[in-house]
């Protein structure tokens, strides 16, 4: 598959799902699915991305760009004790209720 499941288009609302890259638009495609994904979705994203990638994903961005109980879950889930901290984190975390 070249492009993006259909499932997960409604979360690309301002992008157009169909121009999404694979490669050039990764970090996004990342996110979005690992925030929103089902587990058919999170399937696709480690076949076409494998564990590695995803893994340096959740390291270098975890933090700023998932909401934090979803960083904690895949940080977690992908046994990562260390990643790049956010210097904004203490700020995002007071916007969550949790």
């Amino acid at each position: 598959m070249t492009s993006i499941p259909i499932g997960l288009w409604p979360h690309f609302q301002e992008y157009d799902p169909e121009g999404l890259d694979l490669e050039r638009d990764a970090d996004l495609i990342i996110q979005r699915t690992l925030e929103y994904g089902t587990w058919e979705e999170i399937r696709w994203l480690a076949a076409t991305y494998g564990r590695e990638r995803i893994r340096e994903f959740v390291r270098r961005h975890g933090e700023r760009l998932l909401s934090p109980p979803t960083f904690t879950y895949w940080r977690k889930l992908l046994g990562l004790r260390r990643w790049r901290r956010s210097p904004f984190a203490a700020e995002a975390r007071q916007l969550w209720p949790f």
